[in-house]
């Protein structure tokens, strides 16, 4: 017998792709999946590509383009899915545009082996500026549909988000290894490959895998259930309930502020990790006592562990938010990022890489516990005809605010410690006191977590996430 169900429209329907409790769950996780393996076919590798293109002093700026578009795109767009189109067309439409903007960054890129920063920046912050709102959508839809079907999310999204990390571990490991050479494709994890300088980690070809992704997520996002809106679809005179400023409103809810404000200084250390580490672990290929090692030849693989470890520590987020507490998991999370920094000052590809495997392995305590945290935090305390709005304005602080001004002054910190050399091999490499630079970002992770501990406070009946 099939497994296939009839519905009352006549189709055949399999049962993971029905509206039932498990069905919902595994179409946000196939949801989910699909969403971070678009990032992760260049969130980590883009520098590595920069810098052979000669556009490595301009890695700061690519990263902060996300920054700049979540200024206001996830607020604004989290407006719009709460007043008036659904979220999940949203989301389709977003993800829709920015793989058309990523499609055409890549050809520019792959036409162009020398490409001119402005062209190429250009097109890259439009495909950022769409696609930086689907993170806080795809979280604002999980959340609506879970609800809808009686659901937790505290309890039920963590093991839906894991799917997110999943896809993106196998996004990397694809860029990390896939090469090209004219119409050739093959796979090779050996530094002694004729195509290993070939790696879609290497070459402007990340892109394109990002842009096909994308285009395969936007229309299983329009395959999604409908999540109703919440306000008649009109925008009265007064300015005040303008999307976009009625989001900024949001900042004068003592309960929420505070919370917004050191999200923005974490904000930085993650676009320091997804910016530098990776060309960190290639300039070891720079060094003959390190030339050769596995962990110089396949940065992208080895990044991986973070994610991988996001998947492991993700899991006991609800226990953990339950026991400890908003505070206390945040402050967990920003000490992850002081240990982060300072072992990746410590280590290198050769003797020193468990401490490099070590720094990632507490990468998913940093990522994690702030951002499940704070997702889920933000989504109890915020109206619920603005909850879409407040995950919105949550990126903004993070990725917007802390991401764009942190990377470009973290940008200037590690320009003045090293520069791009090239090598006796004829590559490109990011050579010179990285050490130092490591051990400033953990200093300064550690004020942040003295400010934090000292100054937020939070009422008895919000310490944890339960209703």
């Amino acid at each position: 017998m099939s497994d296939a169900r009839i519905h009352h429209d006549g189709r055949r329907r399999l049962p993971f792709l029905t509206n039932s409790v498990m069905g919902i769950k595994t179409r946000l996780s196939i949801l989910t999946f699909l969403q971070f393996a678009v990032w992760g076919c260049y969130l980590v590798s883009l520098g590595q590509y920069l810098g052979a293109a000669g556009l490595g002093s301009g890695i700061p700026w690519f990263y902060a383009a996300g920054g700049f578009a979540a200024l206001f795109a996830p607020a604004l767009m989290g407006a719009v899915a709460d007043r008036f189109v659904p979220a999940q067309r949203l989301l389709g439409l977003c993800h829709a545009v920015a793989a058309v903007m990523m499609m055409l960054t890549w050809h520019y890129g792959y036409t162009h082996p020398h490409p001119r920063f402005a062209v190429i920046f250009t097109l890259f912050a439009l495909s950022e500026l769409f696609f930086i709102p689907t993170v806080a959508l795809c979280n604002s839809v999980s959340f609506a549909l879970l609800k809808s079907r009686g659901l937790d999310p505290v309890r039920a999204f963590p093991l839906i988000r894991v799917w997110g990390t999943v896809g993106f571990v196998a996004a990397m490991w694809t860029v990390n290894s896939i090469w090209t050479d004219g119409s050739a494709v093959g796979f090779t994890l050996s530094e002694s490959s004729p195509h290993a300088m070939q790696r879609f980690q290497y070459t402007v070809m990340q892109l394109f895998a990002s842009g096909v992704t994308g285009v395969v997520t936007a229309v299983y996002a329009a395959c999604l259930p409908e999540v109703a809106v919440c306000r008649r679809n009109t925008i009265s005179g007064d300015w005040r309930t303008w999307p976009v400023v009625g989001s900024l409103r949001l900042l004068g809810d003592a309960r929420l502020l505070p919370f917004f404000l050191f999200s923005m200084l974490i904000g930085v250390a993650l676009q320091i990790n997804n910016g530098y580490v990776a060309p960190f672990l290639t300039h070891f290929r720079g060094m003959p006592e390190f030339a050769g090692t596995f962990g110089a030849s396949n940065a992208t693989l080895l990044s991986s562990l973070s994610q991988i470890s996001e998947a492991l520590w993700i899991l006991p987020v609800g226990c953990v938010l339950a026991r400890a507490g908003v505070k206390r998991t945040v402050a967990m999370a920003i000490f992850a990022w002081v240990a982060n920094f300072a072992l990746f000052a410590m280590g290198d590809t050769g003797r020193g890489i468990w401490l490099i495997v070590g720094a990632m392995l507490v990468y998913g305590v940093a990522f994690d516990f702030f951002n499940v945290a704070g997702a889920l935090f933000i989504d109890r305390q915020a109206p619920a005809s603005d909850r879409s709005a407040a995950q919105g304005l949550l990126m903004m602080m993070t990725k917007g605010v802390g991401a764009s001004v942190g990377m470009i002054v973290a940008g200037w910190v590690v320009n003045r410690f090293c520069r791009w050399e090239i090598s006796a091999d004829g590559q490109r490499y990011f050579m010179g006191d990285w050490s130092t630079v490591w051990w400033i970002f953990s200093g300064y992770c550690m004020l942040v977590l003295v400010a934090f501990v000292v100054c937020f406070r939070i009422s008895g009946s919000d310490r944890n996430c339960r209703a």
